[in-house]
């Protein structure tokens, strides 16, 4: 089975597009993570980023974030030539991310990750204004917990991803990362969070999303950009592609178990040998 056909980026800089990279490269020493990646994403979408094991993913959300800095290529904001350097570039930006490991406190409640590091309050804590700030954000994400000041370690997966979510939303950002945000999470959880998702586009975030997860992909996002071996594969809309389509993207090859066994039950649903 042929791979979907690429679709054609906009060469222009990002028109349309609140965050648009081009030719970004990251070596590390003679090892190429990435190579000539482009990437675009606008305001309102849900961009999926997926791969195999070493395909560059993690090295391109440690790239927006400003963990590594790209060794060549352009990444342009809001219609402006940017250079992201450190952490706090993005945050100054409007680059939020939540990534895999959440970096929460268990042993303190919500409104105190919420605000860690960026308390209220020049020569106290105004508890007030953070708690009602807390519910604010956990009401605009639909979220599911009974009490802000519940410990963290009494949260489920799901509960947990929503604090990390609503934390990365305190710096009012205009695009939202999201590493593997429903990893190790069960069906309930992860409809929560893919729920909450769905109210990060419709209040206009721009949001990236890294996944292995195929269902949880075509569930949510708007595009799907495959990357192969720290390269551009592929750019898909979800509306038209399939699973098996992607997969041959990420693995470079249509002929794998995932392909035959849709061409097998697809034989059987005419009525043919499969």
């Amino acid at each position: 089975m042929a791979t979907a056909p690429v679709m054609e980026q906009d060469r222009t800089g990002g028109t349309g597009h609140v965050l648009s990279l081009r030719g970004i490269t990251k070596t590390f020493g003679a090892v190429a993570a990435l190579t000539d990646v482009d990437l675009d994403v606008a305001r309102g979408e849900v961009v999926a980023i997926v791969g195999d094991n070493g395909a560059g993913k993690s090295t391109l959300v440690k790239v927006l974030s400003g963990v590594h800095a790209p060794t060549s290529g352009t990444i342009t904001f809001e219609g402006s030539e940017v250079t992201i350097s450190t952490p706090a570039d993005a945050q100054r930006l409007g680059i939020a991310t939540v990534f895999q490991d959440l970096a929460l406190c268990e042993n303190l409640n919500v409104v105190e990750n919420l605000f860690l590091g960026q308390e209220i309050g020049p020569a106290r804590l105004d508890e007030v204004a953070m708690e009602v700030k807390s519910w604010e954000l956990l009401r605009e994400l639909s979220a599911k917990i009974p009490t802000v000041r519940i410990p963290v370690a009494s949260l489920s997966g799901g509960q947990r991803q929503t604090v990390a979510i609503a934390r990365s939303l305190l710096g009012d950002p205009k695009i939202v990362m999201l590493d593997e945000p429903t990893a190790a999470l069960g069906v309930a959880q992860t409809a929560e969070v893919l729920n909450l998702i769905e109210r990060l586009r419709e209040r206009g975030f721009g949001v990236i999303m890294i996944s292995h997860n195929m269902a949880d992909v075509q569930a949510v996002a708007d595009r799907v950009a495959v990357l192969r071996l720290g390269r551009n594969n592929g750019v898909f809309r979800v509306s038209d592609v399939s699973s098996e389509e992607l997969v041959a993207a990420i693995t470079g090859a249509s002929d794998n178990v995932v392909t035959q066994r849709s061409a097998r039950r697809g034989a059987i649903a005419k009525g043919e040998p499969a």
